[in-house]
């Protein structure tokens, strides 16, 4: 059972989640927050999967509210939902630990699909957003100061060759059945190569890791 913790500041948004989650039998939800400093307490004290997370909210908005529940080390991890296709709210929700943006208007079935994702560890961000932030990231990454080379940064020093091919074709947007196709892999090994290097790296989740690739100049925008 996934449970899920729904923070949007529209009473009728929050209720319209409630009724699809508690339609599927593998989901519930624990609670609601109308607010992100409610979504930082609730989260603390009922310690859902999911945070169903809204960006725009009085006070604390979803961006900082995401980056203090991933801060806090929990096994919670946040999906943001908004009305707002803006590639800025998407970088600086992923940035601050979210692994996954998907905005209102999707279907509810990639809602479902989205938060089932996250929960096991996977990462969803909208397929209309997946392209643009790729090639759009390296314009936010800090400018005026000579970056170590990838093989100097420590989160990349206990990767194997092989981990660390895998890790700069992830930060290129491919996904498994690619990476197995092109490098001639099985996708079973493909995705144990995967998790060594969530592990060693200390990514949360895939997004998590191609921010990584991008941070340490594995890969460059074209």
């Amino acid at each position: 059972m996934t449970t899920v913790l729904i923070a949007d500041d529209q009473p009728l948004q929050r209720f319209g989640s409630r009724m699809l989650l508690e339609s599927q039998d593998d989901m519930t939800v624990v609670g609601e927050a109308a607010n992100g400093s409610e979504a930082v307490r609730m989260a603390s004290e009922l310690h859902p999967d999911v945070v169903l997370m809204d960006i725009r909210m009085p006070g604390l908005d979803g961006i900082e509210a995401t980056r203090r529940i991933t801060a806090a080390g929990d096994r919670t991890r946040i999906l943001i939902v908004t009305t707002f296709d803006l590639d800025e709210y998407a970088y600086a929700g992923l940035r601050a630990g979210a692994s996954g943006f998907l905005v209102k208007d999707a279907q509810p079935e990639e809602l479902l699909a989205g938060l089932r994702a996250v929960a096991t560890g996977d990462a969803v961000v909208a397929p209309s957003l997946t392209r643009r932030l790729l090639d759009a990231y390296v314009h936010h990454l800090p400018t005026g100061s000579s970056e170590a080379a990838p093989q100097e940064d420590p989160r990349l020093a206990s990767l194997t060759d092989r981990e660390r091919e895998i890790l700069t074709v992830i930060g290129r947007g491919w996904t498994n059945t690619e990476i197995a196709t092109r490098l001639h892999l099985a996708e079973s090994t493909v995705k144990t190569h995967v998790g060594r290097i969530l592990a060693k790296t200390g990514s949360r989740d895939r997004i998590q890791a191609v921010i990584l690739a991008y941070d340490t100049k594995l890969v460059q925008a074209s």
